[in-house]
């Protein structure tokens, strides 16, 4: 099916009436037993909303801005995408298994990079109304209010969404674990505005992480004023051919700095 909308001259403000159309067709299949399958090399679960979401998606976007290229987690990926200075980077559902499980911490991840740099994000929660933006220079915002990273200034205490592994002693210098408050959630897109936010302290994510994932939470952070980097502490760069980042650390600048002083290989 074709949508026949006008199309917003501000990459923002399409990327915002896009993720609110994609929350429209996923709470469709939300919790009515979407059929499910898994996708092959143990690349996790998928559903047909996924796929759903992404066809509209990549029709819509693609049809406002068709200079751009495109990488999204249900599309076959095109090396095509690594000549365009402008390119989408779309999850269709981050947090699919929240979605099958009938959870609420799942959510659209859109964003577009110009020469590898973010330039526009949104985070989109339907089941949960949470819509989180920003755009490069311009702040980020919940549901149109300014939101700010945590003054956090010390590990004793500080709040850190990551798996459990990630607090395993080889991961840390001397294998002394910081004395952080761990929790998790599936969305790595959720995980990251949450920082945004300042409802959680830092992020971390010691594995490769796909660009699609991340992509649109990093600005939303950056743009809190918080530090986003790689776990080796590198600044993020997209649009690179393996689609991959080498782990993902975000945090206030000062929380920041001291997590990457304690992580072992950073």
């Amino acid at each position: 099916m074709a949508w026949c909308w006008p199309v917003p001259e501000d990459d923002l403000a399409l990327l915002e009436e896009a993720a609110l159309r994609a929350g429209e067709i996923a709470l469709g299949h939300f919790r009515a037993e979407p059929r499910t399958w898994d996708k092959p090399g143990g690349a996790g679960p998928v559903t047909e909303a996924d796929l759903a979401v992404d066809e509209m998606l990549r029709e819509r976007l693609l049809g406002a801005r068709p200079d751009h290229g495109w990488l999204s987690e249900e599309t076959e990926d095109s090396p095509a995408r690594l000549k365009a200075r402008r390119l989408f980077i779309i999850d269709p559902i981050d947090g699919t298994r929240a979605f099958i499980e009938g959870g609420s911490g799942w959510a659209h991840s859109l964003a577009i990079a110009k020469d590898g740099e973010v330039i526009a994000a949104v985070v989109y929660l339907p089941a949960s109304g949470r819509l989180y933006t920003a755009r490069r220079g311009g702040g980020a915002c919940l549901n149109g209010k300014p939101i700010r990273t945590s003054a956090a200034d010390r590990l004793e205490g500080a709040t850190l969404l990551a798996p459990r592994p990630a607090m395993d002693a080889w991961n840390w210098l001397g294998g002394a674990v910081p004395p952080l408050t761990r929790k998790f959630r599936s969305s790595l897109a959720y995980r990251m505005s949450l920082v945004g936010e300042g409802r959680f302290d830092a992020m971390l994510s010691l594995r490769a992480t796909w660009e699609w994932d991340i992509a649109a939470g990093a600005l939303i952070v950056s743009e809190a004023g918080g530090v986003v980097s790689d776990r080796r502490l590198a600044p993020l760069c997209f649009n690179t051919p393996s689609a991959q980042v080498d782990g993902v650390l975000a945090a206030g600048p000062r929380l920041h700095s001291l997590l990457g002083a304690r992580l072992s290989g950073a």
